[in-house]
């Protein structure tokens, strides 16, 4: 089964480092991310840990609970029968038969899934990335624009086209530019 952008994310029930967990009791209304490790106690799972876990204030500023995913017994989600990396198809046959690549997911509120990566097992994830994803996916959530290539906070967005542009000024007061007819940003 695939997961595809938009599509509501499996629930599973799951022995972790916590407890036992419900994924959606454990989001709750909180934005999430998951991500799968390929295997415990390997070098590159063992600095993104350290970075996920360097980065919590961060994650928790923008209310992201972040859990991780290893088919292995120890750490996070235990999932040994990886009824759990199947589900969300962290197991490339064609990269290893046994092993996840480094899937991760961004789960909005609603349950639907917003980001997918997916990096082979001998990369390490680029945590700041995630999180000017999520930003950006926050952003858009909650207005009509758009993030441009490169965006960060802060930055200028692009107004979204279904926003007629006699109407910018009034929906967006800091003031706009227009570029071309279908290019307007604030």
């Amino acid at each position: 089964m695939s997961i595809r952008i938009g599509d509501t994310a499996p629930n599973f029930k799951a022995k972790t480092s916590i407890g036992d967990i419900d994924f959606y009791e454990f989001l709750g209304d909180s934005w999430g991310v998951i991500f799968s490790h390929p295997a415990d106690y390997t070098p590159v799972c063992t600095t993104e840990l350290g970075r996920t876990a360097s980065l919590k204030g961060e994650f928790e500023k923008r209310d992201v609970k972040v859990i991780a995913l290893s088919v292995d017994s120890f750490p996070i989600i235990a999932d040994e029968d990886k009824k759990i990396a199947d589900l969300y198809d962290m197991i490339h046959p064609n990269a290893s038969e046994t092993l996840t690549v480094r899937s991760l997911f961004v789960i909005s509120p609603d349950k639907k899934v917003k980001l997918m990566l997916t990096y082979p097992a001998s990369t390490g994830r680029n945590f700041t990335e995630v999180l000017r994803v999520i930003d950006s996916l926050q952003l858009t959530a909650k207005y009509s624009v758009a993030t441009p290539a490169d965006w960060e906070d802060g930055d200028d967005v692009v107004v979204m086209n279904s926003i007629k542009t006699e109407d910018i000024p009034a929906k967006f007061p800091k003031g706009h530019q227009v570029i071309k007819p279908y290019l307007r940003t604030t």
